[in-house]
């Protein structure tokens, strides 16, 4: 069984289309970078879960980044994606959080913020409050909203692997939804355990043996971070030279750290002295 990967589905005799996330090895790169709390662990999953869900049903070349930020012990959970299911995520927080945390208890008073970034094309943003009893039912709320189609979502993790389940109904002049409620309400009865361990053609024929699925070839999803020396070079390079020099001289060097990932780009004397030269030898041609 791949650990980490994405099936589509549809159904022959219905307007409807579903998904299958499956993760395990990116989900465990994500948690590495950082001690989370058990329950921070869980709902790291569930949104890498979702993300990838989400970007499955992008039809463009680009980023998506659902992120999650709030007033209560969890100011901030992103995970960021794109068209080729590569998934990168992180999240802040401060004090203690209890294993069994809600999604409200550990994020407070918050929102959801769906970004769609196109390479080529105008930048979409959908934003819905947290106010709802879980994650799934948040995204529910945002395709109701952004798309007016119903959508049910299924997201489970347990710190070890993350999975989840999207059923949407596909848009179509027939305004009759029988087939999806359904349909939703076999999907209902998938259980974690079920999703961790089946694979796909397996938890398809449990839940709609009497159905005509087809089920399409699998997109492997990975974890990669973004985070190079030369972005933190330029990162450096957006203060002027007095501002890093002026550092240097309490410090002797500069970490640039990805949260991400947890590398550290290290950058002595003579390594800014290097990036500030050839920013002037580019202005001297100019």
């Amino acid at each position: 069984m791949n650990n980490d990967i994405l099936h589509r589905y549809l159904f022959d005799n219905a307007d409807v289309r579903g998904e299958i996330v499956q993760l395990e090895n990116s989900y465990q790169e994500v948690l590495s970078a950082h001690d989370y709390p058990v329950a921070l662990q869980h709902l790291l999953g569930e949104l890498m879960a979702a993300t990838s869900l989400l970007t499955a049903t992008i039809k463009f070349t680009g980023d998506i980044s659902v992120q999650l930020q709030g007033d209560g012990p969890v100011s901030l959970a992103v995970i960021n994606g794109n068209n080729e299911q590569v998934l990168r995520g992180v999240s802040r927080w401060k004090g203690e959080i209890a294993d069994d945390a809600s999604l409200q208890e550990m994020l407070g008073k918050g929102y959801m913020v769906i970004t769609l970034t196109p390479d080529e094309g105008e930048r979409y943003q959908g934003i819905v409050s947290l106010d709802h009893v879980n994650l799934a039912a948040c995204l529910e709320e945002y395709f109701n909203q952004s798309e007016q189609l119903p959508t049910q979502i299924q997201l489970f993790a347990n710190g070890k692997q993350a999975a989840g389940m999207l059923l949407q109904v596909l848009p179509t002049k027939s305004e009759q939804n029988d087939d999806f409620e359904h349909l939703s309400t076999l999907t209902a009865t998938i259980k974690a355990e079920e999703l961790f361990t089946l694979e796909a053609p397996e938890v398809l024929h449990r839940l709609y043996h009497q159905e005509e699925v087809r089920l399409f070839d699998p997109v492997d999803v990975t974890f990669k971070c973004t985070c190079s020396r030369d972005r933190s070079a330029a990162a450096i390079k957006t203060l002027s030279q007095a501002e890093i020099e002026a550092i240097l001289a309490e410090d002797d060097k500069i970490d640039m750290g990805c949260e991400y990932c947890n590398q550290v780009y290290t950058f002595d004397a003579i390594d800014v002295a290097a990036l500030y030269a050839g920013s002037h030898s580019s202005d001297a041609k100019q």
